[in-house]
């Protein structure tokens, strides 16, 4: 097993849709298949459509607000020694984070059906917050389903959410959380799809939904291999590509035109509380394959094979599954995977944002603490770009009770 050049990954799967022959595929109840074959029909259509990909585009020019910025952490560079360290900084994208990709290209994909509704999952507040402004954008109504749990927490991104019109449905069942979440919005489709576009928030799900997301985030990297071409006149020898991971929608966005290059690639999951043993992190926790929302990855789970409960500050990372396509890179080792904890997330928070005009969120955090770890043991012909794929103003209550500030 091995992953092909001048191939997209996406489309590194067998008949059945699965990756390695180990990761994927469309685990769905039967009356799942009708519209799960319809939308893949038709997003392989739009996928070859000059006008489609005119207008996607377009909106991400003029309504996302692409290109997104690159810049080199110079007070951070410094004040730890050793690599170089750049930032993607993503959360200057409409709305502050990734997320918006997705949404946009799956609010075209439901015009292109005729659908007039549409609904999602969101867990940080963003996939959630994202869609309803891209709804907004291309007049159609909206639903959001999002844990309880997750409501409480991430308050800045709910206000905004029911500010762009759509109706948040709170989930109450399970952990109350990001998992939750996308079980009952899949229910809710199943029962509504004649009518109903539905968009996953991350690379997780049946297949189709899985390449939708990743096909739309893929404009990250196709931004940043020009950007780094610009500024060192190549793709340098020694570079290192760190993403947070929980579902593995930015990183794979991230990482996609750079799979056919010698660039390392990072992924830092969850690692949970410190001195706890609750993790959202299946990949570098040695977690056992199972079956999580349509899909065979590696997932968080008991004994028994049922799901775990996970922890951690992070809501967008606490997710008990990941990607196939994340579990496809572990194993063929074309990316390695790795965890910070909720205390390592904040510290790194606290620092970049004191030194650097940026202000991550817990999430892309994640992704500074590995920076932070591994920048002084290397020299400066090694570059570090980190995706700073969020901004903090949805996490500022837990910031202001952890750390005793707001974000800036």
């Amino acid at each position: 097993m091995k992953i092909k050049k001048g191939i997209p990954l996406i489309d590194q799967h067998d008949k059945h849709y699965m990756y390695g022959g180990k990761f994927g595929g469309n685990f769905i109840p039967e009356t799942l298949k009708k519209p799960i074959d319809e939308l893949t029909l038709l997003f392989a259509k739009l996928r070859k459509s000059q006008n489609f990909l005119k207008a996607r585009d377009y909106y991400f020019k003029n309504y996302v607000g692409s290109p997104t910025p690159f810049i080199k952490l110079e007070n951070l560079t410094n004040q730890l020694g050793g690599a170089q360290i750049y930032a993607k900084v993503v959360s200057e994208a409409n709305g502050g984070a990734h997320k918006i990709y997705n949404a946009t290209v799956h609010c075209l994909i439901a015009k292109e059906a005729g659908k007039k509704l549409i609904v999602g999952d969101t867990g940080a507040g963003y996939a959630g917050k994202m869609l309803s402004m891209a709804a907004k954008k291309f007049g159609l109504k909206c639903k959001i389903f999002m844990g309880v749990k997750d409501i409480k927490r991430q308050r800045p991104n709910v206000e905004s959410i029911k500010k762009n019109g759509a109706v948040i449905v709170p989930v109450t069942t399970g952990s109350q959380t990001l998992v939750d979440a996308v079980s009952e919005c899949m229910r809710y489709w199943v029962s509504n799809c004649d009518t109903t576009h539905m968009c996953v928030g991350s690379t997780v799900g049946p297949n189709i939904f899985v390449k939708i997301c990743a096909w739309s985030t893929a404009q990250i990297s196709r931004e940043l291999i020009k950007q780094v071409k610009e500024e060192f006149g190549r793709i340098p020898k020694k570079l290192k590509l760190l993403n947070c991971v929980g579902g593995g929608s930015s990183a794979m966005g991230f990482w996609n035109e750079f799979m056919d290059t010698n660039a390392e690639l990072v992924g830092i999951e969850a690692g949970g509380p410190k001195n706890s043993k609750l993790h959202a992190a299946p990949l570098s926790n040695g977690s056992k394959i199972g079956i999580l929302h349509g899909a065979a990855q590696y997932v968080v789970q008991n004994y028994e094979g049922q799901i775990s409960s996970t922890s951690s500050i992070s809501a967008g990372l606490d997710y008990p599954g990941i990607s196939p396509l994340h579990c496809f890179l572990k194993d063929t080792k074309r990316a390695k995977y790795t965890s910070a904890t909720d205390e390592e997330a904040l510290n790194a928070y606290k620092l970049v944002s004191k030194l650097e005009n940026i202000s991550p969120s817990l999430e892309p955090s994640h992704a500074f603490a590995e920076a932070i770890r591994i920048a002084p043991r290397l020299n400066s012909s090694n570059i570090i770009i980190v995706n700073s794929c969020g901004d903090s103003l949805k996490d500022k209550d837990i910031i202001k009770s952890r750390l005793g500030q707001y974000v800036r």
